[in-house]
């Protein structure tokens, strides 16, 4: 194994974000490892979508983050919430074709973007949906679709920020299949927020709770079983609106 793959694919160190005096987040310092599930854990104002916005370089911080690719460094995102303009005639198809050919979608879909939307939609179990109006997708296929977005071309690191939320418990398994998945067969790194500590048990390989700083970071069976790491996850789990 070389040192590329050996080492972590994110280090974050003394991560610092401020808005006018207020610290949204405070010397935040930890590791995601690769082709890990790494999830973050923290009540409503912990700085956990700062945190994402700042490793996608949306916001200006202090502190460093370094980010040791193998590949191209390809990111994929999946927002908390995303707006669809009902007034516009987008498909299923439509969207997703966007960044997948160099051709307007306007002027068609060549055949060989639409075998590639048949082949993402079918990872996220929505075969079929290729001419639904973007807009007249439930919440649940909505974030399908943008998670069939995010996975190719193949991120070598995934962003997720609370994917599930809302969802129904189908939607909710289809989506923890389809990431189990990209780590599993692609290799993906993935880091993810999420307020549903009994997904956190079943999916998680790593774990941090955030609130600002740090209160706890290890692999989740160290973090269940160590005593200061289960109340800092039970403390956050008090403070927002998580599913216990």
């Amino acid at each position: 194994m070389t040192d590329a793959f050996a080492s972590p694919l994110l280090e974050i160190d003394g991560l610092t974000v401020r808005r006018q005096r207020e610290a949204l987040l405070d010397g935040v310092s930890f590791k995601v490892q690769r082709g890990t599930l790494h999830v973050l854990v923290g009540p409503n104002g912990a700085g956990k979508t700062t945190l994402l916005s700042a490793i996608l370089g949306q916001i200006a911080f202090s502190g460093r983050i370094v980010a040791t690719w193998i590949g191209r460094g390809a990111i994929g995102y999946v927002p908390q919430t995303f707006a669809v303009d009902p007034t516009l005639p987008v498909t299923v198809e439509d969207f997703l074709a966007l960044t997948r050919q160099r051709r307007p979608v306007c002027l068609g879909v060549s055949q060989r973007t639409r075998d590639a939307v048949a082949r993402l939609l079918g990872r996220v179990q929505l075969a079929g949906l290729e001419r639904r109006p973007l807009a007249a997708l439930s919440g649940g296929e909505l974030r399908r679709v943008l998670l069939a977005h995010a996975l190719e071309p193949e991120p070598e690191l995934l962003l997720l920020d609370e994917p599930t939320a809302g969802l129904d418990e189908i939607a909710i398994r289809i989506l923890e299949d389809a990431l189990a998945t990209a780590t599993r067969e692609a290799r993906t790194t993935v880091l993810m927020v999420s307020h549903d500590l009994n997904q956190v048990r079943r999916i998680a390989d790593h774990v941090t709770v955030l609130d600002r700083r740090i209160l706890a970071d290890g692999p989740l069976r160290v973090v269940l079983s160590e005593g200061a790491g289960l109340e800092a996850l039970t403390m956050a789990a008090a403070r927002c609106d998580v599913r216990l």
